[in-house]
């Protein structure tokens, strides 16, 4: 049991190195989920390579990059998608490498997503060992790739980047790097809107920091605490929201309608929060039928595990700066009005839920583990094929 105080120490080999066994069976669940896409796919007669760049949000990512912001769809019911809704990080990372390579738009796309995705691999096990311990670190990670949605780890999307930007940031918070944990939580902010998530964490952590400083350091015979160490810290928290902030003041300032209109731009997308009031009437009208009732069951049993092992994280006193960062990914996905199918997706970078999973799997039964884990990485790589090669994410 490990809290913000205690943390299970770190060996003494480099973190990379130590990250080596977890980035392999990483690879090889990834591995394995390519290439059954690329085989159901044929068998269907389509591309899987378009699959994972050429559609849904990959094509807005990549007409940013190209054409830069500015472009709108108009729907006949009066909606309007901007791809002002789509943060800048990624397409100013496709157009990087489009300059300096031979690579496509959609190609650079697909080469940020496998390496954020490696990046967010090892960043997971960072955060994993430094609070359960090396197996757990493996664990954790292997947990991350088999979820069912993992195929979109794979994609030109931005999930696999934002995770990887948040994972270290975490990482940089338990082990007091500051200024790292707060550019890293700005660079997030340029990413996903959920980027506030980790900006929530670091300021948590920042506070809590202070706070029990200052407490410290009334107790009869402290020591002073140092100034540097302060000044990083402010310098961090100053820092992190920065990305998001410019951000959406960008934004506003493009559409002419101040500070908030980034969020007409969501609504354009019909997309908001209303503290899952919408989705709640999702899962219940799935219960007007009987076969659309298993799959309301299925939700509400979904929604039920990640509220206990999050519940879990808060009794095995995970650090604070986990617990804020899962908390807030959570509500932001379950609590947001529409694209309810998106939803297994944007839960995807919470991956601290899947670390009271991962300390059961570290067990001594490790030849179960890694049985169950292999059974996941088979189903996980089935549904992936199954679900971009039908509905696919939206």
């Amino acid at each position: 049991m490990t809290d913000l105080e205690t943390r299970v120490a770190p060996p003494h080999a480099p973190l990379l190195r130590r990250a080596v066994a977890a980035l392999l069976g990483y690879a090889a669940v990834r591995a394995l989920g390519l290439a059954v896409l690329a085989v159901w796919s044929a068998a269907r007669g389509k591309s899987a390579y378009t699959l994972l760049t050429a559609r849904w949000d990959s094509l807005w990512y990549t007409r940013v990059a190209e054409l830069g912001y500015g472009y709108e769809v108009r729907l006949p019911n009066g909606d309007v998608h901007s791809n002002l809704a789509f943060f800048p990080l990624l397409p100013w990372l496709e157009r990087l490498l489009h300059a300096v390579t031979p690579l496509s738009y959609a190609d650079a796309g697909f080469v940020v997503s496998l390496l954020g995705s490696l990046a967010a691999a090892a960043g997971i096990y960072a955060v994993a060992e430094r609070v359960y311990g090396a197996r757990a670190g493996i664990c954790a990670v292997l947990l991350w790739a088999v979820l069912p949605v993992g195929v979109v780890q794979s994609m030109a999307y931005s999930e696999s980047l934002f995770t990887a930007l948040a994972a270290w940031s975490l990482y940089a918070l338990l082990t007091g790097r500051w200024v790292s944990a707060g550019v890293l939580a700005a660079l997030a902010g340029l990413t996903r809107p959920v980027g506030v998530a980790v900006v929530a964490a670091v300021w948590t952590a920042g506070v809590v920091s202070f706070v029990r400083e200052h407490g410290a350091e009334r107790t009869p015979g402290a020591l002073p605490s140092l100034y540097a160490p302060r000044r990083r810290r402010a310098l961090g928290m100053l820092l992190a929201p920065l990305g998001a902030a410019a951000y959406v003041l960008w934004v506003g300032h493009r559409t002419g309608k101040g500070p908030l209109g980034y969020l007409d731009v969501q609504a354009g997308w019909r997309n908001g929060f209303d503290g899952g009031y919408a989705f709640a009437r999702f899962v219940a009208d799935k219960f007007t039928s009987f076969p659309s009732a298993l799959a309301g069951l299925g939700l509400i049993v979904g929604v039920a595990l990640l509220i206990w092992l999050y519940v879990t994280g808060v009794r095995e006193r995970q650090p604070i700066e986990l617990l804020v960062y899962t908390g807030v990914v959570l509500a932001l996905a379950l609590c947001a009005s529409s694209y309810f199918g998106s939803k297994p997706r944007l839960l995807m970078p919470a991956f601290p839920v899947l670390l009271p999973l991962a300390r059961t799997l570290a067990g001594p039964r490790a030849f179960r583990s890694a049985l169950v884990t292999a059974g996941l990485a088979v189903v996980a790589a089935v549904y992936g094929a199954f679900w971009l090669n039908g509905s696919g994410p939206p």
